[in-house]
């Protein structure tokens, strides 16, 4: 069978838009793109910072020692950079957090030039499916990846994997376009920002070679087949180029080859111990976990609180060594595992949509010297409070806290504490002091008819006795649109224990000031019910129509082109142990492939419907 080449798919491209049509529609969708991880940013920026803290604290460890002693620290074995610990990540997100910082050292500020940068990223997938296809199909596409929630959330977390994605799309788009009119020049700029890539997130440490492998099927049918092979080569050489004088750095500084970080081997362990859940295998599936074996294993107590220094690189050799040693044992079992990583890929991760409610404006970390609008005493809290049948509410000794006992059911309202009163328009934040002994509870601030305002979950931390549990205050800040009736309450949620059991302290109520982009809340409504159908069970069905659409029209140019980063990922990552975040270019492809769908789906309906409207006239 002989396969459609660009030719045929120059011919759909005849009939796009006018240029200027493409440029309207870059900036549409870059400002649409922008807005809706803005509003992520404004919804979640008080809870960022508590994702992946260990890795955050890392990179901006690393990036403040950067800052501190220049570039020319980056090279020197005598700074404090020259150190094992400091290759756990490619340095390539520590020189941007560093460069921001220089002008302006905010968390924001950081978070504003991701944003910006996954904005484009949204436009370059447009770019490219509007060049293999008629643009409709490439606008459909940008409008999903501008709208999706998954995309929205990653961009605002202080870490890499977001922007990692946005040289690969660049290196796609570049590959698209070189196809009419290839020279070694777009090939070699192609490769050389997977190696930016790398410089970010070494996951796309081999990405090369299946850029290289695509470069030839694609050109392989065009006069001077002789040619692929060069242009493939420039690939490699343009990634070689970008990621050599990082390797060249750490044969400097370290004294070992080091292509661009450590933690391969550690992260290989924990993937394998992820899918072992009997531990038969005798592999720790944390880092912790792993340190502490090594410790034992070679009498290193030193090893114990360190990754990789001492040994660093001799210990992941180990590391790799043990793993491939078990794939050798298993590797039936291994494959199963390779599946099964594979197709969790294909699952949207479970993200927060934008709020239908705006967040809050005002600071709530100075606090110090205000004056709660509003304070319950515990007191108050068993005399006017609610309890659900077979829950409780105990005062402790002395009547400054008191004890709430849950009843058996795994779910369902316990507790509620009496109402506090709001004025509309306003920014509040609502805090209690609490310590959790057993059970898993969820507390709610709501108001009179039932509405959520915020809510968190409570759980005790593992391996602590009741007894050591810690006291922590959590707080609900939330805009009061009217004047209403809120109050807090507690409810199970999946608890293990028979009774769950909370020590809580007074509720106080701080009202911080007039409440700001009310406005947002209309765009809000229409972006959060857009979002609702951004998951696995919709998206996943209309990329896969997508994709047996181009078999079936036998479109193999577009079909390799954006099957790249998807293969790659479905069989290299997925030996690794895998997060959501970790193949985020993967959920970019998937949205081509349903653009290419809802645009198939959206051609026969109008074709269907100009013959029904010609027979109904005639």
């Amino acid at each position: 069978m002989k396969s459609v080449d660009m030719i045929s798919e120059r011919a759909a491209l005849d009939k796009k838009a006018p240029r200027r049509w493409r440029v309207i529609a870059c900036i549409a969708i870059f400002l649409l793109a922008f807005a809706v991880r803005a509003l992520t940013w404004h919804d979640t920026r008080l809870d960022v910072g508590k994702i992946q803290t260990s890795v955050v604290a890392d990179y901006q460890r690393v990036a403040g020692l950067i800052h501190e002693g220049g570039v020319s620290s980056f090279f020197s074995q005598s700074s404090s950079l020259a150190d094992l610990n400091n290759l756990g990540h490619p340095p390539g997100y520590s020189l941007l957090i560093a460069s921001v910082y220089s002008l302006k050292a905010s968390a924001a500020a950081l978070q504003m030039v991701q944003i910006a940068l996954d904005a484009f990223s949204a436009v370059l997938i447009f770019l490219i499916v509007a060049e293999l296809f008629p643009v409709t199909a490439g606008l459909v596409t940008g409008l999903l990846a501008a709208l999706s929630p998954q995309l929205a959330w990653n961009s605002v977390l202080l870490l890499p994997d977001a922007i990692s994605v946005l040289p690969i799309l660049l290196a796609i788009f570049l590959l698209a376009r070189a196809l009419r009119n290839p020279r070694i020049f777009t090939f070699v700029i192609a490769g050389a920002l997977i190696g930016v890539s790398c410089w970010l997130r070494a996951n796309a440490m081999l990405m090369t070679l299946f850029f290289a492998a695509a470069v030839i099927l694609v050109i392989k049918e065009r006069p001077g087949r002789a040619f692929a092979w060069r242009f493939a080569l420039a690939v490699i050489c343009g990634t070689v180029l970008i990621v050599l004088p990082l390797t060249i750095r750490n044969a400097i500084v370290f004294q070992r080859f080091v292509p661009l970080s450590l933690g391969a081997g550690q992260t290989f362990l924990e993937g394998i111990a992820d899918y072992d859940k009997q531990g038969t295998l005798g592999i720790p599936g944390t880092d912790i976990g792993i340190m502490k074996q090594e410790a034992v294993i070679y009498r290193r107590p030193d090893y114990y609180g360190n990754l990789f220094n001492p040994d660093g690189v001799e210990r992941e050799r180990a590391r790799l060594s043990r793993g491939w040693s078990v794939v050798r044992a298993h590797p039936f079992w291994f494959a199963g595992v390779m599946v099964r990583r594979a197709s969790s890929m294909l699952r949207l991760e479970r993200s927060r949509l934008v709020s239908t409610e705006p967040a809050i404006t005002h600071s709530v970390n100075n606090l110090d010297g205000s004056s709660p609008s509003a304070t319950i005493s515990a007191q108050q809290i068993v005399s006017n409070g609610v309890a659900a049948p077979g829950a409780a509410a105990i005062l402790n000794p002395g009547g400054t806290t008191l004890v709430l006992m849950g009843n058996a059911n795994r779910y369902g309202r316990q507790f509620a504490a009496p109402e506090m009163t709001t004025k509309s328009g306003t920014d509040y934040l609502a805090t209690v002091p609490l310590r959790i002994s057993a059970g898993r509870m969820m507390v709610s601030i709501e108001n009179s008819s039932g509405k959520v305002y915020a809510s968190q979950f409570i759980e005790p931390l593992e391996n602590t006795s009741p007894a050591d549990q810690p006291a922590r205050s959590i707080q609900f800040p939330f805009v009061a649109r009217i004047d209403d009736h809120v109050r807090l309450v507690w409810s199970n949620e999946a608890s293990t224990a028979p009774q769950p059991s909370i020590e809580i302290g007074p509720i106080k109520l701080y009202e911080l000031g007039p409440a700001r982009f009310l406005w947002t809340r209309y765009p809000r409504i229409i972006i959060h019910a857009i979002q609702t159908i951004f998951i696995s069970a919709v998206i996943l069905p209309l990329a896969f129509t997508g994709f047996l659409i181009l078999i079936c029209r036998r479109q193999t140019t577009a079909l390799v082109i954006l099957s790249i980063v998807p293969a790659y990922f479905l069989t290299v990552q997925s030996a690794m142990h895998t997060e959501y975040r970790y193949v985020l270019a993967v959920d970019y492809f998937m949205l081509a492939f349903a653009g290419v769908a809802l645009h198939c789906l959206g051609s026969l309906v109008l074709k269907w419907t100009s013959r029904l409207s010609r027979r109904s006239g005639a």
